[in-house]
């Protein structure tokens, strides 16, 4: 048989008989393989319809240019963390190597052997295969050595708390490892049998530069002494320990669920992610279709939210950034999705099998709210930090808000939340105060303030609860209306007519009374006459320019800093005095994480002449105040050892600043609050945007800063 340049193919295996037992073993392992991935598949059938598609064109390119951004430059994992992140690129980096490799050898072999003598055509890496082999070698093999290096320290040594090790874990680590440990064994023994035994047809006096690793393992079993047949058998005893590791390894990722699914599910789960944006939740589907309100059985997820649980890495990214597990309370990120899966293996098999018989459904000891209980339900801020750092882009809140559904809708609900909807379903506002009282807030100012729904605005100003009724926010609420009138903008408000958002009503579960508020603010902005809304609260901005479109409200929503910087660029608002303090910004996540809005504030600051001090946690990595999810409703956590806003204002006092500024009426409720209980008053005033604005450009006589 002709050979392929630098190798003879099966050398020492003892081909054809041997060889062939490859091409059954392999396949074999393969079908085992199709038949785990088939097992996933026939659990994901068990959800629900996902309406959340999109147009496939788009998502099409948009997986394109994901595969190059985050699976080749491993942009998500690096912009997080450099360390795993590094150690993540080299091991799919090597495995993609030595996976390419391997298959453009065994086609090479066939072609070579049954098709080109037939067609007189070679395949063309044939006449680089010396070539290719130095990459698979020191690519491949190398930086996947490097990778699993790597892996090995941080799970033995530093150890990070969010890694949840398991069994599992070793096996697969200890798999990799001896596959690439063979793998140089058998072509170290091979060239040392060969290339460097003169008594060898396949003698060179050198070439090892072809296969660098392979070539020092020959060297060092010369230099013990290995004679040339030692070396023979040895590589036909490690051949086919090879083989049979690569082997086990299919038959033990296809038996049963490991961590190595994400490799399929991971990248499959993030190109099928939401179509929808960020800040909007799935509409709830009502009917025949729906077997209950909420998510009860695994039947009642959607098959995407089924996906989530078999992409989930258990890397433990979402739990390290969750506010809700660094302040004590019983949720984990990673643990919820996790043990969903496990529940759908569970699980699901007994619903195929009654699907497939007579159609009863087996009693089950656990269903979802077993395995997944209500206080770790209700410990989540819906933050949405768990997704900005999942690197397979699951989305947990979708499916707590699911789960939340059901426990309201069986009455399992706190009692300050059930307070708080329960005022919300009779005033329109969580401070169960009346709608009268919504516009006192505005009785100090030397204006008046339109009212939208009987005279033309340019601005429709929705205020929201906390800015109308909280007396902490009050004063950055005239704060803000002094600035929009100073500024001649043309603005007003719906007054008693304006309800809450509903936009934490919907994510502690309450769909029927946050559609009730849509569509009560609907109607009432319908009978208004505006071009744009402002609005003070970031919840209000999400919801409002996110998911009313879907009942109908169609606006052009702006944040109130989003506006202001816009009134100082144009140069109707001017600064009067610049401020000379020390400032951090909080980014809030409604107005940060979930929408985007990042430089508006921070440019503010600077033009106002403010030292802005960024925290640790910035931006996407925003750390929540704690208010999110109906959790400012609720009351205090046994378990909580610190409220995420103490830790919030602990992080700004260490950064030796006058103020922590930001732009959310809740986060100035909660961070003040805070920093009378962590004892900082003398050390940190909060102060929202607005109130530094005001300063700056009113030419407040108080201020410590000089005019300009």
């Amino acid at each position: 048989m002709a050979e392929l340049p630098d190798r003879e193919i099966f050398w020492n295996v003892g081909y054809p008989l041997w060889g062939a037992v490859v091409y059954i073993l392999v396949p074999v392992a393969l079908a085992a393989l199709l038949f785990g991935l088939y097992r996933d598949y026939r659990l994901l059938r068990l959800g629900r319809a996902n309406p959340d598609m999109g147009p496939w064109r788009r998502r099409i390119l948009s997986g394109v240019s994901m595969l190059f951004t985050d699976l080749f430059a491993h942009r998500r994992f690096l912009k997080r963390e450099l360390y795993p992140g590094i150690m993540h690129m080299l091991l799919v980096w090597g495995a993609l190597a030595l996976l390419l490799g391997a298959a453009i050898d065994a086609v090479e072999v066939n072609w070579h052997k049954y098709v080109a003598s037939h067609v007189g055509f070679e395949i063309p890496t044939t006449y680089v295969q010396v070539q290719l082999g130095f990459v698979w070698d020191v690519v491949g093999g190398g930086l996947l050595t490097v990778g699993l290096g790597m892996a090995l320290y941080r799970r033995l040594v530093t150890r990070p708390e969010r890694l949840n090790t398991v069994l599992d874990d070793g096996v697969i680590l200890g798999l990799i490892a001896s596959l690439v440990l063979t793998g140089f064994v058998v072509e170290g023994l091979r060239i040392g049998a060969t290339q460097l035994n003169p008594a060898s047809e396949m003698y060179k006096a050198s070439g090892g530069w072809s296969s660098p690793v392979g070539y020092a393992f020959a060297l060092l079993f010369r230099g013990a002494g290995a004679t040339p047949y030692g070396m023979e058998v040895g590589h036909f005893v490690m051949w086919w320990l090879h083989v049979l590791v690569m082997v086990g390894g299919l038959v033990y990722f296809a038996l049963r669920p490991t961590k190595l699914s994400h490799m399929l599910w991971g990248p499959l789960n993030a190109f099928l992610r939401p179509s929808r944006h960020p800040g909007a939740l799935r509409r709830v589907e009502y009917g025949e279709e729906a077997a209950q309100f909420g998510a009860q059985e695994v039947t009642d997820f959607t098959w995407k939210q089924l996906l989530d649980c078999l992409a989930c890495t258990d890397c433990g990214r979402c739990q390290d950034r969750c506010p809700a597990y660094s302040s004590g309370r019983p949720l984990s990120p990673r643990k919820l999705i996790q043990d969903l899966r496990a529940h759908l293996y569970t699980r699901g098999p007994q619903l195929l099998a009654a699907r497939g018989g007579d159609g009863e459904v087996p009693p089950s000891p656990h269903m979802v709210h077993d395995v997944v209980t209500s206080e770790v339900l209700w410990s989540c801020v819906a933050c949405r930090a768990c997704t900005e750092a999942c690197p397979v882009m699951v989305e947990h809140i979708d499916t707590i808000v699911g789960m939340r559904r059901w426990l309201v809708g069986q009455g399992e609900v706190d009692k300050g939340l059930q307070e708080a909807l329960t005022n919300l379903g009779r005033y329109g506002n969580s401070f169960g105060q009346s709608a009268r009282n919504r516009e006192r807030w505005a009785q100090p100012l030397d204006f008046e303030v339109k009212d939208a729904s009987r005279e033309p605005v340019d601005y429709l100003w929705f205020v929201g609860d906390y800015a109308s009724y909280d007396p902490i926010v009050q004063e950055a609420t005239r704060s803000m209306a002094r600035l929009f009138h100073r500024a001649g903008l043309d603005f007003g408000m719906l007054g008693r007519a304006e309800r809450n958002s509903g936009n934490d009503v919907r994510r502690a579960g309450e769909e029927g009374l946050f559609e009730a508020l849509v569509e009560e603010n609907i109607k009432a902005l319908g009978k208004a006459s505006f071009q744009r809304i402002v609005t003070t609260d970031p919840h209000s901005f999400n919801a409002l320019k996110n998911e009313y479109g879907v009942f109908g409200g169609h606006y052009q929503v702006l944040h109130y800093a989003q506006v202001l910087d816009q009134l100082l660029r144009e140069g109707k608002l001017e600064v009067q005095r610049k401020l000379s303090h020390r400032v951090t910004y909080h980014d809030p996540c409604y107005l940060g994480r979930y929408n985007g809005v990042y430089e508006e504030p921070r440019r503010i600051l600077k033009g106002l002449g403010l030292t802005l001090v960024e925290m640790p946690r910035n931006r996407e990595a925003s750390f929540c105040c704690g208010a999110g999810g109906g959790c400012i409703w609720m009351e205090e956590n046994a378990s909580v050892k610190e409220r995420p806003s103490e830790a919030r204002v602990r992080e700004a006092v260490s950064l030796d600043v006058d103020y922590l500024v930001t732009t959310c009426p809740k986060d100035i409720s909660m961070f003040r609050d805070a920093v009378k209980t962590t004892g900082n008053e003398e050390r940190l005033q909060v102060k929202d945007l607005a109130e530094l604005v005001e300063e700056a450009c009113c030419g407040d006589a108080s201020s410590e800063g000089e005019a300009v």
